[in-house]
């Protein structure tokens, strides 16, 4: 991991941490509450997720009704992370950054990736939301360890979640601020309904979420009765400085970039992208959207669930999601699966993680029955009740593919239930070995055939920044194959 870099960091946008001593302990609904919250006072938010998270980042982003960025201090250089927050705080009034799992949680015992760390990084205050089930003064002991184990931190309020009753905020409230001397900021009882449904990876996604507006509506509902929004504004507020105009990124930084992101064509040279979103592959950070554009790409959005053919595209990048909970609709869409594979046969370069990975491949057998999928790939794939890869992934690119050279170490991550049931022996060598991370079959992940790479690891295209060019240089080079043989 490279360290942070020896300026001083920029000047940032005010803002603030919402952190936990845990997962599950309500930091997306106080964050997507605050978010909503300060958007209906007025406010311009910029909101962040901490992590490679999907789904609470789709939710922050509907509560400020604009693009949620992932700020990754594994997956992304720290001076990077850095650029981003300016970069995308710009014109905006407060930042409002979701953490994950604890406060002081990572993957090694340094801390270096987390949620802490990022707070210091970025000079920002934290928020700490507590789950205060069937505890009281014990919660004080807890607020002041974590208050005192890293005295750089900058623990500036906490919020209690489920809490019993009046007699149980008291108690905990008052042992909090006269042993802590940290204010609480809001309390929210036990709620009597679901606002958010959950599933088997976390909070489900608001492209399946047939009333998401209105539980962001409800949750900023409930921000404004039991959160002290005020004091929350005041707190963001006294962080309130003078904005650089940019951070300058240190000079080794930039030599070993040379600043991948900013190619561009003009006219009708750019290559047509074609990118499948909807609820079964909703999977994409935007910066990946972002360096496909900046790289020379047109985007074309489609979608095997209410197209029925392909637009014509030079490639296609098809992200995660959920094809097992839209098996029958991806295999009645016969004409949309043949010609996707028709097109592979024929060379269009794709890129596929995850879930487009499945959705490549012959079947998924369900405990409802086998659908066929697209059928460029050999393998059929089935499903578990646990993981069958979940975290970090750290892969060295080791055998010829379409995007990456020999050699090249990629970050990412992977988080599925899914696994391969039969095909491998017909697929022919990886491309990934895996040096952290679970991939295809043990140790290795990346199947490739033609010009389709298709993987169980994501990658984000501010720690991959070879990967964008790569992708839109081979869709031009089908492009003008394409043409060729077309005029």
């Amino acid at each position: 991991m490279k360290q942070s870099p020896t300026q001083p960091p920029p000047p940032p946008c005010p803002g603030i941490v919402i952190a936990a001593l845990r997962g599950g302990s309500g930091k997306t609904i106080f964050s997507v509450g605050i978010i909503a919250a300060l958007r209906n006072r007025g406010a311009t938010v910029a909101p962040f997720k901490k992590g490679p998270d999907y789904i609470d980042a789709g939710w922050l982003a509907l509560a400020a009704g604009r693009p949620c960025y992932n700020l990754d201090t594994f997956l992304i250089d720290t001076p990077i992370i850095q650029q981003s927050y300016l970069r995308h705080t710009r014109n905006t009034d407060a930042a409002v950054i979701e953490g994950n799992r604890g406060l002081y949680d990572c993957i090694n015992v340094e801390g270096r990736t987390s949620t802490a760390e990022l707070a210091k990084l970025l000079d920002l205050p934290v928020i700490l939301c507590l789950d205060v089930t069937k505890t009281t003064r014990t919660m004080a002991a807890i607020v002041a360890g974590c208050a005192q184990f890293d005295p750089g931190l900058r623990i500036a309020g906490v919020v209690l979640n489920h809490v019993a009753g009046s007699r149980h905020e008291r108690i905990v409230r008052d042992s909090i601020t006269g042993h802590c001397g940290i204010p609480v900021l809001g309390a929210v009882p036990k709620l009597r309904r679901e606002i958010f449904t959950e599933r088997h990876m976390g909070l489900v996604p608001t492209y399946e979420h047939q009333w998401a507006q209105e539980a962001v509506g409800a949750i900023a509902d409930l921000a404004e009765k039991y959160v002290d929004m005020s004091a929350i504004s005041q707190l963001i507020g006294f962080r309130c400085k003078e904005r650089g105009a940019e951070y300058a990124l240190p000079a080794e930084a930039v030599a070993a970039r040379a600043n991948p992101l900013t190619i561009s064509v003009g006219g009708d040279d750019r290559p047509r992208i074609g990118i499948l979103r909807d609820s079964a592959f909703q999977f994409y950070y935007p910066e990946n959207l972002d360096a496909l554009v900046q790289a020379g790409a047109e985007l074309v959005v489609t979608s095997p669930l209410f197209e029925e053919n392909l637009p014509e595209v030079d490639a296609l990048y098809i992200g995660g999601g959920f094809p097992e909970t839209h098996a029958a609709r991806l295999a009645k869409n016969a004409t949309y699966r043949e010609q996707l594979k028709q097109l592979a046969e024929a060379g269009l370069p794709i890129y596929a993680e995850c879930g487009g990975l499945m959705y490549l491949g012959q079947a998924l057998i369900l405990e409802e029955g086998t659908f066929p999928m697209a059928g460029v790939l050999p393998i059929s794939f089935g499903f578990s009740k646990r993981p069958q890869g979940h975290g970090y992934t750290l892969v060295q690119v080791d055998q010829a593919n379409p995007f990456y050279e020999i050699g090249q170490t990629l970050r990412g991550h992977e988080f599925h239930y899914s696994s391969v049931l039969k095909g491998m022996e017909d697929c022919g060598p990886t491309a990934f070995k895996m040096e952290r991370g679970n991939g295809l079959i043990p140790g290795r992940d990346a199947l490739c055939r033609n010009n389709v790479l298709a993987t169980y690891t994501h990658i984000h295209a501010l720690g991959t920044p070879q990967w964008a060019p790569a992708l839109v240089s081979k869709a031009r080079e089908y492009r003008q194959t394409r043409l060729k043989a077309e005029g």
